[in-house]
C-alpha cells in the first residue's frame, strides 16, 4: 500500500515538472518573439525608408481564421477527453491536425505571394526579412505542435484515462499558445505594415 502511494506521489511530481517545463519553454518562445519584435522596432525607427513597405498577403487572414478554428477543435477534443469519449477526442484531434497542416500550407502560400511582389527573405530592407523570420519561426513551432498532436492522437487509446487527460492538458496548452502567438505576430505585422 505504501509503495503504491510512493508511485502515485512520484508520478504527480513528474507531471508537475513536465507542466513546469512546458510553461518555461513557452516563456522562452515568447521572449524570443518579444526580442524579434524589439529588433524590428529598433530597425524601423532608424529611418523612414526602413518600414515593411508592402501590404501583408490576404492569406494571413485566412490562416488566422484556420488557427482560431483549430484552437476551438482542440478545446472540444480536450472536453471529449474529460468526458471519456475517446472516439470523439481522436476525431477532433485529427481535425485539429488537418487544420494545422492547412495553416502551414497557407503560410507557405503567403511566402509565395510575397516573393511574387518582389519581397524576398534576403533584401536591402530587413523589415521585409522580418516577415519571413516571424512566420518561419512560428511555423517551426507549428511543426512541434503537430508532433504533439500525433502523440495525443496515439495516446487517446493507449493511455489510461488519467494519462490521456494529462497528455491532452499539455497538448491543449501548447496548441492554444501557438494560436495566441500567431495572433500576436499577425497583429504586430499588421500594425507595422
Amino acid at each position: 500500500m505504501l509503495d503504491l502511494k510512493a508511485q502515485t506521489d512520484e508520478k504527480l511530481v513528474q507531471r508537475k515538472a513536465q507542466k513546469f517545463n512546458l510553461w518555461l519553454g513557452m516563456l522562452g518562445m515568447f521572449m524570443m518573439f518579444a526580442a524579434l519584435s524589439s529588433g524590428f522596432i529598433v530597425y524601423t525607427a532608424s529611418g523612414v525608408d526602413k518600414g515593411i513597405k508592402t501590404l501583408l498577403p490576404d492569406t494571413f487572414v485566412y490562416s488566422t481564421i484556420v488557427i482560431v478554428v483549430s484552437s476551438l477543435t482542440m478545446f472540444l477534443a480536450h472536453k471529449a477527453a474529460k468526458n471519456g469519449d475517446s472516439s470523439k477526442q481522436k476525431l477532433l484531434l485529427m481535425v485539429t491536425f488537418v487544420l494545422g497542416i492547412v495553416f502551414f500550407a497557407l503560410q507557405v502560400h503567403a511566402w509565395n505571394v510575397l516573393t511574387e511582389r518582389g519581397v524576398y527573405f534576403v533584401n536591402n530592407n530587413a523589415s521585409q526579412s522580418f516577415i519571413y523570420i516571424f512566420t518561419g519561426m512560428h511555423l517551426a513551432h507549428i511543426i512541434a505542435g503537430l508532433i504533439v498532436l500525433i502523440g495525443a492522437i496515439i495516446g487517446a487509446n493507449r493511455l489510461s484515462k488519467d494519462g490521456n487527460l494529462f497528455r491532452m492538458d499539455l497538448a491543449s496548452i501548447f496548441w492554444h499558445f501557438l494560436d495566441l502567438l500567431w495572433i500576436y505576430i499577425y497583429v504586430f505585422l499588421l500594425l507595422n505594415q
